[in-house]
């Protein structure tokens, strides 16, 4: 009794868990399940278009802010293509479209061999396309007579003799089911070429030989072991810069938490980065030449790669990605920009290192060299937001003074592309590790009617650069506007331009001058002393802050009349200034006084610069870098063979259309013969319909008698 309980209980057990294994199958096999995967690959797809893959963790933070920055990060949207749920899926998907095929092809094989040679004349009246008709000759003669016709219009055939009549077959467009093997065929070999050339490897490599991102600094060379891969390694897209003059045989690939260092098979050695420029300054065509150095058997052989023409050898193929600055040489001088000092003092720098920057007040400063451009081509209808936007003055008084400031930048809607020349890009570090970013022209640019040197500030690298500019003087240098703004920093020479200033104002003769003279020169003074500012605030703000302090009815007036004593202080403080250092005063002209009024805006922006100096590039040596992107994506090829058959696939499900056809003829007693005819098509179109009836009337033309 015990052993009949056991025998039924495995029974049903086992039963249980073929049933189990057969919903599992039907399930990953079924088309919902695939449509379901393929939605939410193209879900995912879209989500990595839209937002851009492997940046740098801060442009993520800056971007999205800390709270969805961890929270994208959580679904590790940045490398959308590389995370485990992604490649599951693709995975699922292959399993899934795999199954269906194996479940599927035998039937179709079959079907397509098949002639369905056992229907029988009464299933045949059920079909919707049908046609009957008698002939006066024999069975055997309109057989002959039908397969000809039949044969004529593409159908293979088959005669089958059975229940006393003759049954023709026919078979038309069996290649259509070819399509559908080939078009689910293309996805399974399409998504392994994927996997194949993602980082699944690279992720597997981790897990069996327990390599490791590496987040730290050094020589590559000595970088350990575990943090490398082999030549070995099936698939791998990294990049690698090489200065000219220099030579590498490593690449650099991207992870989350660092990189890993992919050995390569060869060393590419950089002889020389070309790159030729259309007439604005646009880069027309940029190229490398290299030597290539193969390790395994010491051969050396010179290629150039270029955009879309890449390198290829031993697998590996090496692109032209982009270019930067390999290193170059920087000469640059150092203006004070605080206190009453402006002369300028030597300073040298290299791409990609740091120097160190002794002010005096303050503590030193670390100056990191971060770029080095000897072409900029920009738009000079629209030349980036003026310094003064960091922090705008505010109150009423702003309306007031603009008549007086100029005109800043105006953005236009045209394009005027132009090499501005060149330029360097660097941040400078306090003692507390808080740093800015600069980015300065070293040649004036022509912008609103007058030639300006733009000296480029951010607080991060999330902000565009908002631009201080400085005028130049009839040399095209700074040294003026830097003469001036020494002199509106200094005491004793503001008190000897009011004294100035009220001398030719009010000259000697009138009998109440040297008492207005005393009032008036109380007032440059003051003027001056308020524009120069202190810790706080200084230029136009300051300006603004003291005239909001007067009653609301007097304020125009009194803005007018302050700012007319500002502009002529300062002519006389730049004379004073001029006197003092040795140099010959300028006579009043258009020009110069439109100078000063620049100068004056600049002084009040340069509030803002937040650099104890500003340094103007004066000489560089340039030396150029190639970025290459280097693949081994056996991949590649697969998926192309993939998208073959794909392409195959549906030309053949949409383009090849499967007919069947059939004619059951039986004698008569007269000696006669009836035929009755059957068409069947997966797809029933207008054309169908047609063909239909043409075939109908080719085969019943033999026959008087119809139906």
């Amino acid at each position: 009794m015990t052993s009949e309980t056991e025998t039924s209980t495995g029974g049903w057990e086992l039963k249980t868990s073929r049933r189990w294994l057969a919903d599992t199958v039907e399930l990953l096999s079924s088309m919902r399940f695939a449509i379901s995967l393929l939605t939410l690959i193209s879900i995912a797809s879209i989500i990595g278009t839209v937002l851009k893959q492997n940046e740098p963790m801060t442009n993520y933070v800056n971007q999205f802010g800390p709270f969805w920055f961890e929270v994208f990060a959580k679904l590790n949207l940045y490398a959308l293509y590389s995370t485990w749920w992604f490649l599951l899926i693709m995975a699922f998907l292959v399993i899934s479209t795999s199954l269906c095929l194996i479940r599927n092809t035998p039937k179709m094989l079959k079907d397509m061999r098949s002639w369905r040679e056992n229907v029988r004349e009464q299933s045949l009246r059920n079909f919707h396309h049908k046609a009957e008709w008698r002939v006066p000759f024999s069975r055997a003669a309109l057989t002959a007579q039908s397969l000809a016709r039949v044969a004529a219009n593409g159908y293979k055939t088959k005669v089958v003799e059975k229940e006393g009549a003759t049954l023709i077959a026919g078979r038309q467009g069996a290649a259509n089911k070819w399509g559908y093997i080939f078009a689910h065929s293309s996805i399974v070999i399409i998504c392994i070429g994927g996997l194949l050339d993602s980082e699944l490897p690279i992720r597997i490599q981790k897990v069996i030989f327990d390599k490791t991102p590496f987040s730290g600094s050094g020589v590559i060379a000595q970088i350990p072991e575990q943090h490398r891969l082999g030549l070995g390694n099936p698939t791998f897209r990294g990049n690698t810069l090489i200065p000219e003059g220099s030579s590498s045989s490593t690449a650099i690939i991207p992870q989350q938490d660092g990189v890993l260092i992919q050995d390569l098979p060869f060393t590419i050695q950089l002889k020389r980065f070309v790159i030729d420029y259309y007439s604005t300054g646009m880069p027309k065509l940029f190229a490398s030449d290299v030597v290539v150095t193969d390790h395994e058997n010491g051969k050396v052989f010179p290629a150039t790669i270029k955009v879309n023409e890449p390198l290829i050898y031993r697998g590996v193929a090496v692109y032209q990605s982009s270019f930067e600055d390999g290193g170059s040489k920087l000469k640059l001088a150092a203006y004070p920009m605080q206190g009453a000092g402006h002369v300028a003092f030597p300073m040298q720098g290299e791409v990609g290192n740091t120097s160190t920057l002794g002010t005096g007040k303050g503590g030193d400063y670390t100056v990191e060299w971060s770029g080095f451009r000897a072409f900029n081509v920009e738009n000079m209808a629209q030349t980036g937001q003026d310094l003064r936007a960091v922090n705008p003055a505010k109150g009423f008084m702003s309306s007031s003074l603009d008549k007086h400031l100029g005109s800043a930048a105006k953005n236009a809607n045209s394009k005027d592309l132009k090499n501005v020349g060149p330029s360097v890009q660097y941040k400078l570090r306090d003692k507390n590790g808080q740093a800015r970013e600069y980015n300065n022209y070293m040649q004036p640019m022509l912008i609103d009617g007058a030639y300006v040197f733009l000296a480029g500030m951010r607080e991060s690298p999330a902000e565009p650069f908002r631009f201080l500019r400085i005028p130049a003087d009839d040399n095209d240098t700074v040294d003026e506007w830097m003469r001036l703004r020494a002199a509106i920093l200094n005491p004793e020479l503001r008190l000897l331009a009011a004294q100035r200033y009220a001398n030719r104002a009010l000259p000697a003769g009138r009998t109440d001058a040297s008492a207005l003279r005393g009032q008036l020169q109380a007032s440059s003074l003051k003027g001056l002393t308020i524009f120069g500012g202190d810790a706080d605030e200084a230029g136009y703000m300051a300006v603004s802050r003291f005239l909001e302090k007067i009653p609301p009815q007097e304020q125009e007036q009194a803005a007018d009349i302050f700012m007319k004593i500002l502009n002529g202080s300062l002519w006389d403080l730049w004379q004073v200034a001029r006197e003092k250092d040795g140099l010959k005063t300028i006579e009043p002209d258009e020009k110069h006084g439109r100078f000063l009024q620049l100068a004056a805006n600049a002084f009040s922006d340069a509030f803002f610069y937040g650099s104890p100096v500003y340094l103007q590039l004066q000489g560089f040596e340039e030396v150029k870098a190639s970025v290459l992107q280097v693949t081994r994506s056996p991949g590649k090829n697969i998926v192309y063979f993939g998208c073959l058959l794909l392409v195959i696939g549906v030309f053949s499900m949409f383009y090849i259309r499967e007919r069947r056809l059939w004619i059951w003829i039986k004698s008569e007693d007269d000696g006669g013969a009836r035929a009755l005819m059957a068409v069947s098509s997966q797809r029933k179109t207008l054309d169908f319909e047609k063909e239909v009836e043409a075939l109908k009337q080719q085969l019943q033309q033999s026959g008087p008698e119809q139906r």
